[in-house]
């Protein structure tokens, strides 16, 4: 019994190493850190932007680019239904792809209580269409249907970024 104890053991350790190893480790092709940086390029849906809110304004600038942003909680069910079904439709992610830059972020996590103090939340999700500048162009709340989502990025309109 103690010989299964101790093989299991090492086994568990062994490949608790290996999950460590490559995420630590940038320059192996299949390493967990670079599946986070870079979206898959054969991946349908919307791809969204990691970086800091101040880069993405800049990126916004200089592409000539609305930001969407989807405002989120962790807890709140109509987010994970519209990150699960929504954002993840082909058509849905061939639109937002080509005329945003997407941004999704936790609101109660890392830049998000800062920016819900920017950006006044009144319930989850909220999406907003933001310029270049930061300013607000249309603010939607709740859960869409793939249709609604494209409708509503048909109709936002750049106001001179």
């Amino acid at each position: 019994m103690k010989k299964v104890f101790w093989l299991l053991a090492i086994l568990f350790v062994g490949f608790n190493a290996q999950s460590t190893h490559a995420a630590l480790n940038p320059s192996r092709p299949n390493s967990v850190a670079n599946k986070k940086l870079a979206p898959k390029s054969d991946a349908e849906g919307i791809q969204f932007t990691e970086t800091s809110w101040r880069e993405i304004l800049k990126k916004a600038k200089a592409e000539k680019k609305i930001i969407f942003l989807d405002a989120y909680a962790s807890w709140c069910g109509p987010c994970k239904k519209l990150q699960k079904e929504v954002f993840t439709k082909k058509a849905v992610g061939d639109f937002y792809n080509s005329k945003f830059i997407n941004v999704k972020m936790d609101m109660e996590k890392g830049e998000g209580p800062a920016l819900s103090q920017v950006y006044p939340l009144e319930a989850y999700p909220t999406l907003l269409f933001i310029d270049g500048n930061g300013k607000v162009l249309k603010k939607v709340l709740g859960l869409q249907t793939p249709e609604d989502l494209i409708a509503i990025g048909k109709s936002v309109k750049p106001t001179g970024i």
